[in-house]
């Protein structure tokens, strides 16, 4: 473990990326102690410019509602539907792509035909037609995010097993008589963990990048203030409030990147090459 984060350590950008995620994390767990009144609450006069207001360090929106309060309560949508959405394409692509690259032959046709036409649908049209056809809430678009999101992790974890099941330790688990389960779970995907966890945080950014999407173009929960509504909501108004889209946009913009640094400063201390050469 020490010399894991003196690997990921030596990665400055990690560093500061792993610095502002656990910023975002923070203001999603316990901002809302800050905030606890619904960010729908009318809390002063309308556009409203940052520190103008008592209170309203950011301003307000079109509706006197508190930016602030958006940024917070929208952190805790954004963060749990990163994370859950995740969580659950890894759990369907890992277990796909092991299969098809243990068993091989008709399994793995059949995987990677079903794989490829996963791949052939544009990943924002199809999340935002399945958030429409299962109607907007914040279980639908975890869903729609989670089905267009496991093709690339089955492709990957696929492409490990067909790496690793011909290794010595594979053959001596199978000459040992260990199951076919046993020598999957116990045997070669530990191996493969390293390039899961760099591609899982990846994945996070790229669902809060998709959420936002679905958000901005009106498919989000109305019941749950989010980045992306704030942005989309403040588009008529950009000219004569900027700070309605500004401050959201930052936020997402602050959250994606230190996501892809810190899944960047994961692939150097994980990645037994770059170790190796002293990165």
């Amino acid at each position: 473990m020490k010399e894991f984060w003196q690997r990921f350590a030596r990665n400055r950008g990690a560093v500061v990326g792993l610095v502002i995620l656990i910023g975002v994390i923070f203001l999603a767990l316990f901002g809302p102690a800050l905030y606890p009144e619904s960010p729908w609450r009318m809390t002063a006069p309308p556009f409203q410019p940052p520190l103008e207001h008592p209170g309203a360090y950011f301003g307000t929106d079109t509706l006197g509602r508190d930016i602030a309060a958006g940024l917070v309560h929208g952190a805790r949508v954004s963060m749990l539907v990163g994370l859950v959405s995740t969580t659950v394409a890894l759990g369907i692509g890992v277990a796909l792509g092991a299969m098809a690259g243990y068993f091989g032959g008709v399994v793995d046709n059949a995987i990677m035909r079903f794989v490829e036409f996963f791949q052939t649908i544009p990943s924002v049209v199809l999340a935002i037609v399945l958030v429409a056809v299962l109607q907007p809430s914040i279980e639908s678009i975890v869903i729609a995010i989670a089905i267009v999101s496991w093709p690339p992790v089955a492709r990957l974890v696929r492409g490990e097993f067909l790496s690793l099941r011909s290794r010595e330790f594979v053959e001596a688990a199978v000459i040992a008589g260990q199951s076919n389960a046993r020598i999957i779970f116990s045997q070669i995907l530990p191996n493969t963990l390293s390039p899961i966890i760099v591609m899982a945080s990846l994945m996070v950014a790229t669902a809060i990048l998709l959420e936002s999407a679905i958000s901005f173009l009106g498919l989000g929960d109305r019941n749950l203030m989010s980045w992306g509504y704030m942005i989309g909501a403040a588009r008529t108004v950009l000219r004569e409030a900027w700070w309605m889209s500004v401050f959201p946009g930052v936020a997402i913009l602050l959250t994606v990147l230190s996501l892809n640094l810190v899944g960047e400063g994961l692939n150097d201390a994980l990645n037994p090459r770059l170790a190796r050469k002293g990165r």
